[in-house]
């Protein structure tokens, strides 16, 4: 079984049409509200419209996304993990994950680290992409192949990671304690457990929204010393990601 995992805060223009793809495929879906100022959760709720959609509106904020992810997870039933962002596409969903799952199901893990996780191609929405996108995002594809496939170095975006249930409770889930990078630390921990993929095949599309706002070249600097402080010292630079909607 596969359970859908969304962390939401503030996504009320985003969220309405992200539960209406939901309740078009059979897999568990759960949408774990993060305290919202906004109207997220009556948006959701109305989408759903009696769909099998779990709507989990938190009474208390989270203080980084990844403990709301690790509610959802505690709320799920599945033994595949699928984690995104509340303004995700994946492209032919259910072909997609059903692709995904029986990559799980065929691995054996003979002669080999077992399968415990896999990512696919990240990009942005085409009525949304600029040419900085597309050069980015090839950029950031090539380099999840290469970690994840030759160099067996999980790295995964949030924007789409699937990961076996067990394998995710092994390590914990993700670390609660980072701001930013607790995707890419995910991929990374459970890679030293088993073996982490990049699959091209699935394609997972966004708005872009965080690079537009903020432009490429500062996007990327807080990226990169995001990166630096968590491989250096094993903790976020920053002490509060703001959202940008």
């Amino acid at each position: 079984m596969i359970s859908i995992i969304i962390p939401t805060y503030n996504e009320e223009k985003a969220i309405g049409d992200t539960v209406k793809r939901l309740t078009a495929i059979p897999y568990e879906s759960i949408i774990t509200d993060d305290k919202s100022t906004d109207n997220t959760v009556s948006v959701a709720r109305t989408a759903a419209q009696g769909y099998p959609v779990i709507i989990l509106a938190n009474e208390k904020k989270h203080a980084t996304i990844a403990a709301n992810r690790n509610t959802g997870a505690k709320a799920s039933h599945g033994d595949l993990l699928v984690f995104m962002d509340s303004d995700c596409v994946i492209e032919n969903i259910e072909a997609s994950l059903t692709r995904a799952a029986n990559l799980f199901a065929t691995d054996t893990g003979v002669g080999k680290k077992r399968l415990v996780a896999l990512t696919g191609s990240i990009g942005v929405l085409p009525e949304y992409e600029t040419w900085g996108d597309k050069i980015v995002y090839s950029i950031f594809n090539l380099v999840h192949r290469i970690k994840n496939n030759l160099l067996h170095i999980g790295e995964a975006a949030g924007k789409f990671q699937m990961i076996r249930r067990d394998a995710f409770l092994q390590v914990n889930g993700y670390r609660e304690d980072l701001v930013t990078r607790e995707d890419g630390d995910m991929f990374n921990r459970l890679s030293k457990i088993g073996r982490t993929y990049y699959d091209s095949d699935i394609v997972i599309r966004h708005t872009g929204r965080r690079a537009h706002l903020l432009g490429w070249p500062k996007l990327l600097s807080i990226w990169m010393v995001e990166t630096f402080w968590v491989m250096a010292f094993n903790k976020s630079h920053t002490k509060i990601w703001k959202d940008i909607r």
